[in-house]
Order: C-alpha cells, then sequence, then structure tokens
C-alpha cells in the first residue's frame, strides 16, 4: 500500500500503538515494528497477565476464558429451540470464541505441544467456516437487495424465493419495455429482448428481475449452508471438538518448554512477531489504490487485489487477538476499527462476485444484465471505499496522550 514519504508506515501510536512501555517516539509505527524494534507491543506491560506467572499460565488463563465462551455459547444455541435469532445469536458467539481459541494457538503456537495445537486448530476452523457461512450469505442477500433499492429508489421489498415475478406484476413501463417469453426456475432468468429505453429506463426494468434472480440463488445457497451447518453440529467430529475444548476449560493445554519462561519474555515477543507479519502484509498490497476513495480503473484487476486485502483482514485479526492476551483490556481500538473497515472490503468483494455470478445465468435478459452490471459497479466502489477507510486507519496520526488511558 502506497505510503506519503514523508510519513513512516504504519502509525506512530499508528494503528496498532499500544506502545507497552515509553512514550512513542517517531518511529514508533509499522516500520518501526518491522525494522527498528522494539514495536508496539516493547517494554513489559502495566497489566501483564498474572504478574510472576510463566507464559504457560497466562496463555492457559486466556484459553480457560475462551473455551468457557465456547461452552456457554453452544449450551445457548441448544436451548434456543425454535427461536431462529437467539441460535442465530449464539452461533455468532461460538464462531466468535472459536476464532480466538485458533487464532491464540496459532500466535503462541511455540508455547503449545504442537501437533494438538495444530490438530484443535483445524478442527476449530472447520467449525467456524461451517456456521459462517449461512449467516455469511443471508447477509450477503439483505446487502444485495439493499444497493438494488438504492440504486433503483426503489422501497418495496423483492418476492420471497421461489415465488414467479414475471406474470401480472410488472409495471406498465416494464411490460412495454421487456415483454415476457416464461417462468424463471431457481437457476435462470426468462430470455427477453429490450426496445432500447435508456440508462435510468433500463435499470428501472431490470432491477426487480435481478433481486428475483438474486434472491433465488443465495435463498438457495442459504438453504444448503443452513443444512450443512445442522449436519456438522449434530456430528461425531463437533462432538470430538467440543469435549476437547470442554477438556481445554478446565486443564491447561499441553505446554512446550518454552511455556515455563516469564510470561512477559515469552509472550511479547510472539505478539510482535504477529504485529509484523501484519505490517509486512500491509506494506505489500498493491500501491497507489488504498490512498483513493473511487479509484476508476480498479475494476479490471479487482479479483487479483482482492486476495491480499482478505489476508491482511486476516492478520489484523490475529493482532488483535495477540493484544488481548499480552495486554487485556488495553487493546488500541482504531486496531478494531480496521478490522471492521476489512470487513466491509470482505462483505464488498463478495457481493460483487454474487453480481457478477448472477450475471453470467443462461438466457439472461439484457436489462436483467445490465442491472445486475451496475449493481457489480456499485459494490466494486464499495470494496475501494473500504480500502480507502482503511489506509486513513492505518497512516500515522498524533500518538494518543495516553496509551493505556
Amino acid at each position: 500500500m502506497a505510503q506519503r514519504p514523508d510519513l513512516p508506515a504504519g502509525g506512530p501510536g499508528g494503528l496498532i500503538g499500544i506502545g507497552i512501555g515509553p512514550e512513542p517516539g517517531p518511529g514508533c509505527g509499522t516500520r518501526a515494528a518491522v525494522v527498528d524494534g522494539p514495536g508496539p507491543y516493547g517494554g513489559v506491560p502495566e497489566a501483564a497477565p498474572g504478574d510472576g506467572a510463566t507464559a504457560g499460565q497466562a496463555l492457559a488463563a486466556y484459553l480457560h476464558d475462551r473455551s468457557g465462551d465456547f461452552l456457554r455459547s453452544l449450551r445457548q444455541h441448544r436451548e434456543s429451540g425454535s427461536d431462529a435469532d437467539g441460535a442465530e445469536a449464539a452461533a455468532r458467539q461460538l464462531r466468535r470464541a472459536a476464532r480466538r481459541i485458533s487464532a491464540t494457538l496459532h500466535t503462541f503456537r511455540p508455547l503449545t505441544e504442537e501437533a494438538w495445537s495444530d490438530q484443535l486448530r483445524a478442527e476449530l476452523g472447520w467449525l467456524s467456516g461451517t456456521l459462517a457461512r449461512e449467516h455469511a450469505l443471508a447477509d450477503r442477500r439483505d446487502r444485495l437487495m439493499g444497493a438494488l433499492q438504492r440504486l433503483t429508489g426503489r422501497t418495496d421489498r423483492p418476492q420471497p424465493a421461489g415465488r414467479a415475478t414475471g406474470r401480472g406484476e410488472r409495471t406498465a413501463a416494464a411490460r412495454s419495455a421487456v415483454p415476457a417469453r416464461g417462468r424463471a426456475d431457481a437457476g435462470t432468468e426468462p430470455a427477453e429482448a429490450a426496445d432500447g429505453p435508456d440508462g435510468d429506463g433500463l435499470l428501472s426494468t431490470g432491477a426487480a428481475r435481478a433481486a428475483a434472480l438474486l434472491d433465488r440463488q443465495l435463498t438457495l445457497a442459504r438453504s444448503r449452508a443452513h443444512s450443512a451447518a445442522l449436519q456438522a453440529l449434530g456430528s461425531a467430529r463437533f462432538h470430538a471438538l467440543a469435549d476437547a475444548v470442554a477438556v481445554l476449560a478446565s486443564e491447561a493445554p499441553p505446554a512446550r518448554a518454552a511455556g515455563t519462561a516469564a510470561a512477559a519474555g515469552a509472550l511479547l515477543p510472539l505478539a510482535e512477531n504477529a504485529h509484523r507479519r501484519l505490517a509486512e502484509a500491509v506494506a505489500a498490497l498493491p500501491p497507489a489504490r488504498a490512498g483513493h476513495a473511487y479509484p476508476s480503473d480498479a475494476l479490471s484487476a479487482e479479483h487479483r487485489q482482492d486476495t491480499p486485502w482478505h489476508q491482511v483482514r486476516t492478520l489484523v485479526r490475529l493482532s488483535r487477538y495477540a493484544q488481548e492476551v499480552v495486554a487485556p483490556g488495553r487493546a488500541d481500538p482504531r486496531l478494531a476499527e480496521a478490522g471492521r473497515a476489512l470487513g466491509r472490503h470482505r462483505d464488498a468483494a463478495e457481493a460483487a462476485s454474487a453480481a457478477a455470478s448472477a450475471a453470467r445465468t443462461p438466457r439472461i435478459a439484457p436489462a436483467t444484465a445490465y442491472a445486475l452490471g451496475v449493481l457489480h459497479a456499485d459494490q466494486r466502489h464499495e470494496v475501494a471505499a473500504a480500502r480507502h477507510a482503511f489506509s486513513r486507519l492505518w497512516l500515522p496520526g498524533p500518538a494518543p496522550e495516553s496509551r493505556w488511558g
């Protein structure tokens, strides 16, 4: 990601400058973390986990807490019954706990028995990914429906999935511009001919059909993801994982010799490594793009550029969770803000991909294809705006008066 030549990369109190220890100097940003050290975790934290505790004990205390969160969320999910909202909230908390356990085992892997840690991380990743898909598809549908309504100025909601929208429910303009040739099924759009309305008319004509097509596709995918999640939660694999987490909630994780070192001396360097990997990944982002809110040429290389940004989002999360271990209650909120900006980036990128995929539906009407193209471009502009927001967070800013306040 391009940086101003007169400023250091990252942020002095910058994005991640919780800067445990002395007040930050001019080189306390990302570049300092990569080159100059000691980096944003330098020094002994005032609120170091477990004064006098070993690294293994401090790590075990954090994992005990997160494992307890996991088990409570699991119980709430089982008790939710027919309460869909309660089940969704419990599943989100379950994924939240699973992510933190997995990320902690990844960052502090040298302190634990590696074979045990890697196996548990793999199972937690499987569970989190399986549960996340259903909610991601629901959020993507809502995002795309809302974007279509915003682009066309419509206030009505799309028809529920599975209902036909092509007969008897068109506006007069749509009826004259796009004659019907049949009913759409779950994966195709009826072939139609547009008689040349202007851009706004073509968008209005195609938006309702684009919404119906996306609704059918995403609702079908969500139903499949829901079935997969239910199957996963009832599987022997999940029960074995729940048993492993229950053990972790009451017993210390298998530790290596390094776990007997003092907490500050063993945990802080590993947290610094997590920050260093993040800083290096940000420095390697495609240049110049993030400094402009709406780059006109960004659409041509969108998919090639998305992957490194998704990787940075993962590394932001790892660094934030590492802060929770080494400095509980003292994490820099700007790191969470950066994670939210990159979350918006991911959501917009995936929504744009869904619009592009829908536009490849066989026998799609020209007006529908046009509406999907406009929708795709709108979401790519949202991607660019999220990158711009992240770059503004990452660039240096004034150091806070108290990094522990």
